[in-house]
C-alpha cells in the first residue's frame, strides 16, 4: 500500500464510552509473585531479557505492576475515557476529544476506587491532547515514566492500558506495527479534526474508551497515547489490529508547555496561515483548497497568495482537500520554504511560501 492509499483509509476515534453503559468495578492488574524477579526483569536490557513463555509472562506482569497504577479512568459529562498520570502534582495527560468542552471531571485512580474531582488545565485540539489536574492529590499517587520516541522500533512488544468499553485497568498486548504514520481524525466521528504526524501504529487491541490511555514498552515506559483506530469502509466496522497512538515526544512537548504556561506557546507545527475549504469540480470531486481567509503578515500573505486562490499542490504532492493539505504540511517545520501551486482566475501559478506556525 503506497502513502496515498494509506491516507485514503477511514479512521475512527477511540471515542470515550457513553457513561452508564458499563458500570464495572475496578479490574485489578496482574502482579509478579516474586518482587525480586520483577525488579531484575525491569532493569534487564532488551538483549538480556529471557525469552521463554514463563519468563515473558513474568515480564508482562512486572510491566503491568509498574505502569497500570499510573493509568486512570476519566468521566467527562456523558462519556468515559482514559488518562495517564504525568507528575506527582496530580497532572493527567489525555486526549482533547476525551475532555471535549467540559471543565470538570471525575477520575478514578488505581491507588483506590474513590472517585476524585479534576479540573481542566488546557486542551490543545490541534494535536488532540489535553491536561487535567486532580483537585486533591491522593497519597501514593504514582506518575508514569515516559520513554523516547527515537527508540520506538517496528516489532517491539507493547501493552495498551486503559478503560475500553468502561472496563477500567484493562490491558492488551501486541507489537509496534509501524512508525511515522500521518493520520487525520474525522470531526464527523467526534474528533478534533487534527492531523497528527509520526503516529505509532500498533496491533494491540484498542477500543472505545482507550482514548488517552497508555501504550507501554517492556521497559515500563509510556511510548504513546492511544487515540485512533482504523475502520474498514467495506465492512463498515473496525479493522482489527490497526490502532494509532500519539508519539511520546509530542505528548511531552505539549504537556510540559500546558503545565508551565497554561497553553501551548510553541506548537512546532507548520502552517500556511490561511483559512481554507475544499472545493469540488462539476462531478463533485475534490480538486483543491480555496483560500477564504489569509492571515495578514503570515506565510501565505507574504508569498502573495490571496482570498479566492485555489491551492492544488505543495511541492510535488497533489492537494485536493483540507485534510490532504494538513497531511502535506504535517512533517514540515515553521520557517521551512515550500513551493505552492495554485489557481487564480483559472490560470496556474506557483510561489514559494515560508511556513508559519499553527
Amino acid at each position: 500500500m503506497d502513502a496515498s492509499q494509506f491516507r485514503r483509509r477511514v479512521y475512527r476515534l477511540l471515542l470515550p464510552l457513553t457513561a452508564g453503559v458499563c458500570a464495572m468495578a475496578l479490574v485489578s492488574g496482574c502482579t509478579d509473585s516474586d518482587p525480586a524477579r520483577a525488579d531484575a526483569t525491569k532493569s534487564a536490557s532488551p538483549q538480556q531479557r529471557p525469552t521463554s513463555a514463563g519468563d515473558l509472562q513474568s515480564e508482562y506482569q512486572a510491566v503491568i505492576k509498574n505502569v497500570l497504577p499510573t493509568v486512570v479512568q476519566i468521566e467527562a459529562a456523558n462519556s468515559i475515557g482514559s488518562g495517564v498520570v504525568y507528575d506527582d502534582k496530580g497532572h493527567i495527560v489525555t486526549n482533547a476529544h476525551v475532555v471535549g468542552r467540559e471543565k470538570t471531571f471525575k477520575v478514578t485512580v488505581a491507588t483506590g476506587e474513590k472517585v476524585l474531582g479534576a479540573s481542566l488545565v488546557a486542551t490543545y485540539p490541534q494535536q488532540d491532547l489535553a491536561v487535567i489536574k486532580l483537585d486533591n492529590v491522593p497519597s501514593g499517587l504514582k506518575a508514569a515514566t515516559f520513554g523516547d520516541s527515537e527508540k520506538v522500533e517496528v516489532g517491539q512488544i507493547v501493552l495498551a492500558m486503559g478503560s475500553p468499553l468502561g472496563l477500567s485497568s484493562s490491558v492488551t498486548q501486541g507489537i509496534v506495527s509501524a512508525v511515522g504514520r500521518t493520520v487525520s481524525e474525522s470531526p464527523a466521528g467526534g474528533g478534533t479534526g487534527a492531523t497528527i504526524a509520526n503516529m505509532v501504529q500498533t496491533s494491540a487491541a484498542i477500543n472505545p474508551g482507550n482514548s488517552g490511555g497508555a501504550l507501554v514498552n517492556l521497559n515500563s515506559e509510556v511510548i504513546g497515547i492511544p487515540t485512533l483506530a482504523a475502520t474498514d469502509p467495506q465492512m463498515n466496522g473496525a479493522a482489527p489490529g490497526i490502532g494509532f497512538a500519539i508519539p511520546v515526544s509530542m505528548v511531552k512537548t505539549v504537556a510540559d508547555q500546558i503545565i508551565k504556561s497554561g497553553k501551548v506557546t510553541d506548537s512546532g507545527r507548520a502552517a500556511l496561515n490561511i483559512i481554507g475549504r475544499t472545493v469540488v469540480d462539476d462531478s463533485y470531486q475534490p480538486v483543491g483548497v480555496a483560500l477564504v481567509g489569509v492571515t495578514a503578515g503570515g506565510g501565505a500573505d507574504k508569498a502573495g497568495l490571496r482570498v479566492g486562490d485555489i491551492v492544488t499542490k505543495i511541492g510535488d504532492t497533489r492537494i485536493t482537500t483540507m485534510t490532504a493539505l494538513a497531511e502535506a504540511l504535517a512533517n514540515d517545520k515553521p520557517g521551512q520554504k515550500v513551493e505552492v501551486t495554485y489557481l487564480r482566475d483559472g490560470a496556474e501559478n506557483t510561489t514559494v511560501v515560508t511556513l508559519g506556525e499553527i
